[in-house]
């Protein structure tokens, strides 16, 4: 398995119980897909460099690193694209 660092930016308009949900929602999809979830870091509320989308100046940070196959970035990235609440998203393979 290869190893992945990921990190999503969430809308700032909701509430904790809101972000917790959707870190265990994107949790839920790398162990579905066969994945191993070793490290998350909810990074918390942050600026952002720029505004996204015409409208977010800031967002909830949370980073994943996790042990998977190429399959479980695709179904975490297609996840990511047709959610509301995620707002921006980079996914890494990291050194080996």
């Amino acid at each position: 398995m290869t190893k992945y660092e990921t990190m999503f930016i969430l809308a700032p308009e909701q509430d904790d119980e809101t972000y917790a949900a959707q870190v265990e929602k994107f949790k839920g999809i790398i162990e579905a897909e066969g994945g191993e979830v070793t490290n998350i870091n909810r990074m918390g509320r942050r600026k952002l460099a720029y505004e996204v989308r015409k409208k977010f100046r800031e967002g909830y940070y949370v980073l994943f690193n996790y042990l998977g196959s190429p399959d479980v970035t695709d179904e975490l990235e297609r996840n990511f694209r047709i959610s509301d609440e995620v707002i921006r998203y980079l996914i890494v393979k990291e050194g080996e």
